[in-house]
């Protein structure tokens, strides 16, 4: 216990829920000593049980020398001026995605890092699930041969009360809509398994089910990182709201990913299974997810931080993910 690293927690609303509950998981590992919100009188920490101060300001945590690492869980417009007061004070920082509004800003956010020579992990915990572990290793392996195809979809859902939230799918607030709040994650996982060389084609669009600032449905046809085809749907136009999906066609094979399910199927005969239990948010319960991917997630951080290196989801991993998002509505806005 006496080993336990110092944390400080940044915002209390939804989204730091599997936060909390994953720091409650490594209490024998983790000594969080702050929370910051702007509700510090309210029960907003729960359901961490262990001894915390709730403030409304940052920089008591920031002065304190047993803090070394920050988690930020607040709006995306937030993101580079608290990362860059963490970095001046030396603190290593775990930022819940996206980077920032837009790719210039998510650009100074990651050169503030590189600058300071201290981690900044990001939140993109889809890559953290067995089920996407194990499909890496396969492409890593080349189990599946040569990529002949692939295709992502996020057909999910959220209704108008959701976007009657202030702030919800605004870009002064969020930075965008389905691509950069909702299906960055899948897209970040994509991008990883199979690589996204350009845009060729898209469409980004306002349905008639909301009445929202951003986006909520895109499609695309994209070239992959060995020049195969590939496409993308993303919407939260999708009532009731289904799993993300992503298929790629090997010549050994072809594998279905499905929320943090996996099946693959070998042309000479053999499959492998991976499930796991959970929602995966797809639908008006946008929390219906394991905290388990986000447990992992901090303790690849933490780790990173003890052996020196960068973390595995890195500012300039993610960054690429930012670049395809920029690129995608690009392509599907101009005229």
């Amino acid at each position: 216990m006496a080993n336990r690293m110092g944390m400080a927690l940044v915002g209390l609303g939804s989204a730091s829920l599997p936060h909390l509950r994953s720091l409650q998981d490594l209490t024998d590992r983790i000594d969080l000593r702050y929370a910051i919100t702007r509700h510090p009188h309210s029960d907003r920490i729960k359901p961490y049980n262990g001894p915390v101060q709730l403030l409304s300001t940052l920089q008591p945590a920031l002065e304190d020398p047993k803090v070394q690492a920050v988690i930020v869980a607040t709006p995306p417009s937030t993101h580079l001026d608290i990362c860059k007061a963490c970095f001046a004070a030396g603190k290593h920082v775990l930022l819940e995605k996206p980077l920032e509004l837009n790719l210039g800003r998510s650009t100074q956010l990651v050169e503030a890092a590189q600058n300071a020579k201290l981690n900044l992990g990001v939140v993109l915990q889809h890559r953290f699930r067995d089920a996407a572990i194990a499909l890496q290793k396969l492409m890593d392996d080349g189990a599946l041969g040569e990529v002949q195809a692939a295709s992502v979809r996020v057909p999910w859902w959220r209704s108008q009360a959701y976007y009657k939230q202030p702030g919800r799918g605004t870009l002064a607030r969020d930075g965008g809509g389905v691509l950069l709040t909702q299906a960055i994650h899948t897209l970040d996982l994509f991008r990883a398994l199979v690589g996204v060389q350009s845009v060729k084609a898209a469409v980004v669009r306002q349905t008639r089910l909301h009445q929202m600032e951003t986006e909520d449905h895109v499609c695309a046809l994209l070239v992959l990182g060995n020049g195969a085809p590939g496409d993308l749907m993303a919407t939260t136009a999708m009532y009731p709201g289904l799993p993300e999906t992503i298929d790629i066609i090997g010549t050994r094979g072809s594998a279905h990913l499905s929320g943090a399910n996996l099946e693959v199927h070998f042309l000479e005969g053999e499959s492998l299974t991976v499930t796991s239990e959970g929602g995966t948010g797809s639908g008006a319960n946008i929390m219906d997810f394991s905290h388990g991917p986000h447990r992992e997630v901090l303790i690849e951080f933490m780790n990173s931080i003890v052996q020196q290196r960068p973390p595995r989801v890195n500012g300039e991993d993610a960054l690429k993910t930012h670049f395809l998002i920029d690129e995608l509505l690009r392509m599907g806005t101009e005229k």
